[in-house]
């Protein structure tokens, strides 16, 4: 069976462009940019064609052309003026649509390239805080949208854990300069979001920190074991959607409790992080708003 999600609507369009549905309709009406086929029931739809000319006149559109003259040039000169503006300008946002089109189509072979013209411009830190971070939040819009499934979702943060993998390798072979702390960074029970995670692994190891990377669905009693054989811990809490918000507080009391002592701390980072009451905040645990803020203050 062929998995890859080869036709879109137009609100599949909308979502994966930014343009709204109804200026893309204007679009083809007026200026014939795009053309959608029917179903049987005159219901108009898109292939992956239709997508990557859409997201092409996008950034052309973004740079100041206007839709009448994109609309007058040759289907082949759109992509060419598209690899120029990149070249003399900024490559984002084309590499944002490139990802986007690789993990429409499960290509891994695109993504290896986007990423390696990245890297050869960009330092690692820059491609994920300027590209794969506000690609993962455009994918979790997409999902919570119904546009890409699980399995997109899946693919192409593989594809980024192994970018991280790489680069944390590289760092972690070296001997940590930094010794008054340790990091011990884990995922609550049920929390299977990675990405940040791993990402912070990476920036706290840059440090010159020595870190423990226990990973996705940590159990308390797992976070014990370590008081055993290391003092001045810091452990480092990257909580998506579990706990719960209705948890998330007797979650934050159950650490303080039973983990936290006069050596160590707790720095809690992500989306359900906003439900931690202020009262459960003091010089031992701590929340950060963004992976940046988390970052400046190793």
């Amino acid at each position: 069976m062929n998995s890859i999600k080869n036709t879109f609507s137009i609100k599949d369009l909308e979502n994966l462009s930014g343009i709204k549905a109804h200026t893309i309709r204007i679009w083809e009406k007026r200026y014939n940019v795009l053309e959608p086929m029917r179903t049987d029931t005159n219901i108009r739809f898109y292939d992956l064609n239709a997508l990557q000319k859409l997201l092409n006149i996008t950034l052309l559109h973004d740079y100041g052309y206007k839709i009448s003259k994109i609309s007058k040039m040759e289907s082949e000169k759109i992509p060419e003026l598209v690899k120029q503006i990149v070249s003399e300008k900024s490559a984002k946002n084309h590499a944002i649509s490139s990802f986007k089109l690789s993990m429409m189509n499960f290509d891994q072979n695109l993504f290896f390239k986007t990423y390696n013209t990245l890297l050869s411009e960009k330092s690692f830190r820059e491609v994920f805080f300027n590209v794969f971070i506000p690609l993962m939040e455009e994918i979790g819009f997409l999902w919570q949208a119904n546009t890409i499934t699980p399995a997109h979702e899946h693919f192409i943060s593989y594809l980024i854990k192994l970018k991280l993998l790489v680069n944390t390798e590289t760092i972690q072979s070296k001997e940590p300069t930094q010794t008054d702390r340790l990091f011990v960074l884990f995922l609550p029970m049920n929390e299977i979001h990675e990405l940040g995670l791993m990402y912070l692994n990476y920036e706290i190891l840059s440090s010159g920190y020595k870190t423990i990377y226990l990973g996705e669905s940590v159990p308390i009693d797992s976070l014990k074991d370590l008081k055993k054989y290391f003092e001045n811990i810091v452990y480092v809490c990257y909580t998506t959607v579990e706990p719960e918000k209705s948890e998330v507080n007797n979650y934050v009391n159950l650490i303080k409790e039973q983990i936290l002592d006069d050596t160590s701390e707790l720095w809690l980072i992500g989306r359900m992080t906003e439900y931690v009451d202020q009262k459960n905040i003091s010089n031992k645990v701590s929340i950060f708003n963004s992976i940046t803020q988390l970052v400046d203050n190793i």
